[in-house]
């Protein structure tokens, strides 16, 4: 009788399809650290889809098609800002009219810094120009200190959607350049994820966004959330443990991207080859670094694996300088969770290195 009533009942289960779980948000992030901080957020519950390849610059970049439907499926779109990337928030707005917007740099209490000016920096820069803080009044009704485990909820603003996929951006055969897309390194300096207390306060951002989209995982981007500022706390305490040594080093960096780790962990670039990432440096400025490198005790010279390290090597071979390479979008480094502390590793370890070269 048993085996009977199973035989009916399959045909009857077999025509209720069981309900599905949760579908897992469509994140779309534009460079690695942000794929890694969001990744720590989102957990076990899905991988977000990177829209800037890694490698490329972020200043100028024209999308492939793959990448524009990432924006276009996406849920949430999270990027640094269009001070990093000014030529995206067209095809954001376009592509990803319905979706969450969380623009980083509109965090409030995110830390943010001007760029430093001429091809040599004074050693006290950071101190004197001082931390200034996005405290936005959309969309957040209080401060968040970045031990408060609070959530910020970033821009919630929604865009009509838009038919049009934005093709000039999504035509293939495009290569991945500037274009001719100007990214002018003056105001303020974007690079604002190299500062640890920065990715605390946008994980707490982050999982917001995720809470709001996807309720019924809410605790648990919570709580990634949350061990991932505990974690990046440590990792903080021991880099700078590390780099104890390392204040009176002096190194000169490819350009202006890392102001914001050297006032985390008190370490200090002396200049920039480069006005900005894309810009030849003009004979007149790199005679002014080789001075500095042979007058003024000046230990290392980075360069940056998106460009020709022989340039670097061609200025700076035949002086005192140690030539190292550093790189502010973790280039080479595996897209995954990790990156982000892989990336300050990577950074602390090239300082400690420079000061160990002496």
């Amino acid at each position: 009788m048993n085996n009977h009533l199973a035989r009916l009942s399959w045909p009857l289960l077999a025509a209720f399809p069981l309900v599905a779980a949760a579908e897992v948000p469509h994140v779309a992030v534009d460079i690695p650290p942000v794929y890694s901080l969001v990744a720590k957020v989102m957990g076990d519950r899905g991988d977000p889809e990177l829209f800037i390849q890694p490698g490329a610059s972020p200043h100028g970049y024209s999308l492939r098609p793959s990448e524009a439907q990432s924006l276009d499926d996406a849920d949430l779109v999270v990027w640094v800002s269009d001070a990093l990337t000014p030529w995206l928030s067209g095809p954001i707005d376009s592509l990803a009219g319905d979706a969450r917007h969380l623009e980083l740099l509109d965090v409030t209490g995110t830390t943010t810094l001007e760029y430093r000016e001429g091809a040599i920096f004074a050693l006290n820069d950071g101190d004197e120009q001082g931390h200034e803080h996005h405290d936005h009044d959309h969309d957040h009704d209080h401060d968040h200190d970045h031990d408060h485990n609070e959530h910020d909820h970033g821009d919630h603003e929604h865009h009509p959607h838009e038919d049009s996929h934005a093709d000039s951006h999504s035509e293939s055969g495009h290569d991945h350049d500037h274009h001719g897309h100007d990214h002018s390194h003056t105001g303020m300096n974007p690079h604002a994820w190299l500062d640890p207390a920065n990715a605390r306060r946008w994980l707490d951002a982050i999982a917001e966004q995720l809470s709001e989209i996807d309720p019924d995982n809410a605790a648990y981007y919570r709580d990634n959330a949350a061990q991932g500022k505990k974690d990046l706390t440590s990792l903080q305490e021991d880099i700078q443990d590390r780099l104890a040594n390392s204040a009176d080093t002096r190194f000169i960096v490819f350009h202006d991207a890392y102001q914001y780790f050297e006032n985390a962990f008190n370490v200090h670039a002396a200049g920039a080859i480069s006005i900005g990432d894309a810009s030849a440096p003009s004979p007149a400025r790199i005679e002014e670094l080789q001075t500095l490198v042979n007058d003024n005790n000046v230990q290392c010279v980075f360069s940056e694996p998106q460009f020709n390290p022989q340039m670097v090597n061609n200025v700076f071979g035949d002086t005192s300088a140690y030539i190292g390479v550093m790189d502010p979008l973790g280039v080479g480094l595996t897209l995954d969770a990790g990156l982000y502390d892989a990336l300050l590793e990577q950074l602390a370890n090239e300082i400690a290195r420079c000061t160990d070269a002496t």
